[in-house]
Order: C-alpha cells, then structure tokens, then sequence
C-alpha cells in the first residue's frame, strides 16, 4: 500500500499502547506540548474515532463548524484534530473499517496542516483498523509504546510492540507511566509495582524512555482542558514529559539520520 506524500511534516510519531487506560492520551497530549514547548511546531492528532479525548483535554467543547472554523485547530500552540470536533461527545460513531481508514486518511490528506517538525499521533488501545491504516499508510518516523509496571498491562504491550514490528515501524521505546507516587510525606510509593516498562524494553531491546510519575493533578488538568504540562510546568510530573520530549527526539536522532531533526532547548 502506498504511503502518503506528507512533506511539510518532517517528523511524525505515533503513541500506542496494546491495553486501554493506561494513559496513552495524557502521554500523548502532554509529549507534544513539552515538544512544542522547545520552540517546535507540532501538531497533534486524535486517532481514536470511536472514543476520541482529545477535545476535553484541550479544552476544545462543542461540534466545530467547517464553514466557519477551519480545521485542525489551534489551541495551546498546538495544530490538533479529533472525530470529536465532528460529533457530539454523545454520540456514537458506528462505523467499519472501511470508514475508519477513510477518515483517519483525509485527517492527514485534506487538512492543511502547514509546515510541522512534529506530529503526534494519539493511537486508540490495540492493534485493529485503525493502527493498519496509520502503520501502513503514513511515513511514521517512530512509536512510542505507554505501559504501566503491571503485568496485565504489559502483556497487551507486547502486541503493540509486535505489530510495529511486523510493518516495520521504528519503536522509539518504552515509558511506563503511573509509576510511583510521591506522598506528602516525601517519599516514593510504588503502588502499581515497579520496573515493568524497563523489564518490557529490555525484552524487546528497545530503550526505556523513563517513568512518569502519578499525581491528582494529572487528571484535574486534564479534565480542565489545561494538561499538566501547562497548568504546573514546575510539577514533577511535566519535568518528566519534557525529560520524554528530549529522549524522544535523542531516539529519532539515531534512527532518522538523513532528516536534520528539530531541537529541544531545556
């Protein structure tokens, strides 16, 4: 299948995850706001068409008019596009495959997204039409694979680990997220476990790109359409995804070497 001509996007990256919950949303939302946050133009794309989340977290509310609002928008220096801009967040889009890989398509095709260094691409849990459509049609430069440290997670990673590897996609590697959780008290709380994303990148022979902390103000930013990133640059939490943005372009480095790669200044 050929691969669509993108060529005012040097550098896209598709964030996956073999189970749902996890957080790959968060990791995908806040990883291009840390890239962008180096002074990169970055877009971000919600590939989920069945349950897309990208609108809440961005803040963006309500069914977008085409006639008078040209999309992707623009929000939080970002250039992002959602089915939720299309649909009410109440309804269901009950759609086959073949509608799935259309839409995912003209997202990418028909939408003027201007000159970008990055384009995040915030994959659905799992390896169905979706994640075909995207791996086999689109110049993907890398993915990042999100776990948390349990074993049940970590099971369905490998199948996303497996499918980019079966169509030949470079994996960037793995970052386990709600790792531990920093109490009151100061100190490190492993609630869900420990080590499983290194384990998991060992197993494979990927890198580990680092471990994302746990913290309530995850998800009352999120639900504020502010993520993290911005609302509490000083957090923890955000210094994790900025030391993320920088292994992630560090990875691309090495595996991308004809393109020159856009910078990440701390």
């Amino acid at each position: 299948m050929p691969k669509l001509s993108l060529p005012n996007i040097r550098t896209i990256i598709a964030v996956a995850s073999g189970k749902g919950g996890v957080g790959k949303s968060t990791v995908s939302a806040n990883l291009a706001l840390a890239l962008a946050a180096g002074g990169n133009k970055v877009g971000l794309m919600d590939a989920d068409i069945y349950g897309p989340s990208m609108p809440t977290m961005m803040g963006i509310n309500g069914v977008i008019d085409q006639a008078t609002t040209p999309l992707p928008l623009e929000k939080h220096g970002l250039k992002i596009m959602s089915m939720g801009f299309l649909v009410p967040p109440t309804q269901a889009v009950i759609w086959r495959g073949p509608m799935v890989h259309r839409a995912l398509t003209q997202f990418l095709s028909d939408l003027d997204w201007g000159v970008l260094d990055y384009l995040v691409i915030d994959l659905p849990p799992g390896t169905g039409d979706a994640q075909l459509t995207l791996t086999q049609t689109v110049p993907l430069n890398g993915s990042v694979i999100v776990t948390t440290p349990q074993e049940v997670s970590m099971i369905d990673a490998r199948k996303g680990i497996e499918m980019f590897k079966q169509v030949r996609v470079p994996i960037l590697g793995v970052i386990e997220n709600m790792s531990y959780f920093i109490g009151d008290d100061g100190k490190r709380y492993e609630i869900f476990r420990h080590g499983g994303g290194a384990k998991l990148a060992q197993e494979y022979n990927v890198p580990f790109l680092g471990e994302i902390p746990i913290d309530p103000k995850v998800a009352e930013s999120g639900d504020e359409g502010l993520p993290i990133v911005l609302k509490h640059p000083e957090n923890l939490v955000s210094k994790a995804y900025m030391a993320l943005a920088k292994s992630v372009i560090s990875e691309l480095g090495t595996m991308v070497a004809p393109k020159e790669l856009p910078k990440l200044e701390l």
